[in-house]
């Protein structure tokens, strides 16, 4: 490989990434030691108390994948949220964090099948080092931070361990401030001591678990000493020139796929050769990749007996049948929204990363653990209160994840990782970024800043209509409302339209990177 890249949607992060692959560390190193100055640069997005997904391809080989999603507690039941006065999963506090942190255990199937597959591995205690230094030495408020910062405020759901961390001044944060943390920085020096397993069964793991007990959360220690993350054969589709791949259940990726290939019917059959057509037909495979997500993603141990169909040839011309290229299909739906990191690595080897991490709401449960100065998620809120449900609260199960990192193989030989966050966002904007790049021969830089539309709620607003960016809506918002679409306007470049990545490399060894211009992002390319 005559070349190494690193995108990531905080600057630094970025920078750090490649300075790994360029010292010759595999991108699964690099991605391990970004994964954790992420968690430390871009608070508010992700954390080492949430989840995350990968997909991984090494030159020549069929890309794998990891799971390392948190199950809910053993304790966690719709009887218990009830019987405790709630009808839906709350989305702060303490019966928030009702959900195991997998992202960690992550780390440890990641570095193995490097192990397993012969590559060099570096040691984690020196992976750890540059994110430690930014959590002692602080990093810069960027204006996502504080928009985030203030939401939390507004809402007025903020504790007290997460008020001593992230309002240390005894007010929101503000673009430009210096933000340290050095409870993580002591957390992040004992996971370099004692591994990845202590956080689950050790000493580190038994702390936590306490301390979320005594707030109220259903974690428990035995709900650590049980957790694993699981190897994921990936879901794959063909399209005319690629092949496409994303994680299965309990992600949506399943949505991202289906989207995709029943544009590529879409457009043999209705030929959309202007902007508002493509965005038109792209809106209308969304609405069906979504009904087809509500309905049957889930806990893997709780798909239907069909679910594999769902990527049939039969089963998207049906999808593809429906849209019509006059019209708007029904909508509204409910969405979901979400805060997540993306991040792309590609190392000396050839090997490609697609990497996501999150909390799943800013901030996630609101719950920082003092001692460790650890986020935890609130993933467990995407959860239905139904026991009929697909996505029902059950002990031990996983809830449907919006995060789902992509990767794509092209019949010219090209190898692509993107992804993008954003919750119902993501699909959207990977599709965008795709078929950009893919069929309109866009740069990846033009793919991901070009002004880009949005279906469903986003942050701040409830509304389920199609969002677009200013100038999109100049263009060709006229022309989606005549076919039936119900349309608001955002600001060109809005961070409510989600940060999307890609990296790129082709037979000969070529590499382009691009980050989305809406983050405090960086792509990077070096010689490898």
């Amino acid at each position: 490989m005559t070349a190494v890249a690193f995108t990531a949607p905080r600057a630094e992060v970025a920078q750090m990434g490649l300075e790994w692959l360029a010292d010759g560390a595999t991108a699964v190193d690099a991605m391990v030691a970004a994964s954790a100055a992420i968690a430390v640069a871009y608070p508010h997005m992700n954390s080492l108390g949430g989840d995350g997904f990968w997909l991984i391809q090494a030159a020549g080989q069929a890309p794998v994948g990891i799971d390392a999603c948190g199950f809910a507690a053993q304790g966690a039941s719709i009887d218990g949220y009830r019987d405790a006065g709630f009808d839906a999963i709350p989305a702060r506090g303490p019966q928030a964090a009702l959900c195991q942190a997998g992202t960690l255990d992550g780390w440890r199937l990641a570095r193995n099948w490097c192990r397993d597959n012969g590559f060099p591995q570096r040691p984690l205690p020196d992976l750890l080092v540059p994110a430690t230094a930014l959590a002692e030495n602080g990093v810069s408020v960027t204006g996502s931070l504080q928009a985030a910062s203030e939401k939390l405020d507004r809402e007025n759901c903020a504790f007290q361990a997460y008020l001593d961390v992230f309002q240390p001044d005894g007010r929101p944060l503000r673009a430009g401030d210096r933000l340290g943390n050095l409870a993580l920085a002591g957390f992040l020096r004992r996971l370099a001591e004692r591994g990845t397993e202590d956080f689950y069964r050790g000493a580190l793991g038994a702390a936590v678990a306490e301390h979320l007990a005594s707030l109220g959360s259903p974690l428990r220690l035995a709900d650590f000493l049980d957790y694993r993350a699981r190897p994921a054969t990936p879901l794959s589709t063909c399209i005319a020139g690629a092949e496409l791949f994303n994680l299965p259940p309990p992600t949506q990726g399943i949505a991202s796929l289906i989207l995709l290939a029943v544009y590529d019917r879409l457009r043999e059959r209705l030929a959309p050769a202007t902007e508002a057509a493509r965005v038109h037909c792209l809106v209308e495979a969304t609405k069906l990749a979504f009904r087809i997500r509500d309905r049957e993603v889930g806990d893997p141990a709780r798909l239907s007996a069909t679910f594999d169909q769902l990527l049939s040839a039969a089963a998207l011309d049906r999808l593809a049948a429906q849209v019509r290229a006059d019209a708007a299909l029904p909508w509204p739906q409910a969405a979901t929204p979400g805060d997540t990191v993306w991040m792309g690595a590609l190392d000396r080897h050839g090997t490609l990363v697609s990497f996501i991490q999150s909390l799943y709401w800013e901030f996630g449960s609101g719950m920082v653990v003092p001692e460790f100065g650890l986020v935890w998620n609130n993933r467990g809120m995407s959860f239905q209160m139904d026991a009929a449900h697909r996505n029902a609260l059950v002990p031990r199960h996983r809830p449907l994840h919006t995060l789902n990192p992509a990767l794509a193989l092209l019949a010219d030989g090209r190898r692509l990782a993107y992804g993008a966050m954003g919750g119902d966002g993501q699909p959207q904007t990977q599709a965008a970024l795709f078929t950009r790049f893919f069929h309109e021969g866009a740069s990846l830089s033009e793919a991901i800043a070009r002004p880009r539309w949005l279906l469903g709620r986003t942050w701040g607003s409830a509304d389920a209509d199609l969002k677009l960016e200013r100038s999109l809506a100049t263009e060709i918002g006229a022309e989606l409302a005549a076919k039936g679409h119900v349309l608001s306007e955002l600001p060109d470049r809005s961070e409510a339209m989600g940060h999307a990545g890609a990296i790129c490399v082709d037979r000969q060894g070529r590499v382009e990177a691009a980050t989305d211009p809406r983050s405090d992002g960086a792509a990077l390319v070096a010689p490898a």
